[in-house]
């Protein structure tokens, strides 16, 4: 079974997290596809199926690109004088792009927060 640390450092489990690592031992992979999580961490046996994520992450990734790059591209005269059959594929192509890297990773530091607060899903329901 998995050895559980006495202190579980925030910051610790986010970066892991982050980096798509267990957050328990920092080796493991944490997912096995895109966003699907390892039942359990191959190199120390955590069990990684406890962290229910759900809707978390990806309103958390709505939330930080609309505000980081939807928001500020209107205050570019670009977006108001280019013709929109150009703007709008272009804004969709890269906002499509930075959704898909953000969301494996800050799902990773979201999984990484529950494991630091000790937050399982019997704990969530």
């Amino acid at each position: 079974m998995s050895k559980v640390p006495s202190s579980r450092p925030v910051g610790l489990g986010i970066k892991r997290g982050l980096q798509h690592h267990c957050p328990n031992c920092g080796e493991g992979e944490l997912f096995g596809r895109y966003l699907k999580v390892q039942p359990e961490c191959e190199a120390c046996g955590h069990d990684l199926s406890q962290y229910r994520a759900d809707d978390g992450p990806a309103y958390l990734t709505i939330l930080l690109v609309g505000h980081l790059l939807v928001a500020p591209a209107f205050f570019f005269p670009f977006m108001w004088e280019t013709s929109p059959w150009i703007t709008v594929p272009a804004a969709l192509l890269v906002l499509t792009t930075v959704v898909l890297l953000l969301l494996p990773r800050i799902k990773g530091g979201f999984i990484g927060l529950l494991w630091a607060n000790r937050v399982t899903k019997d704990q969530a329901a």
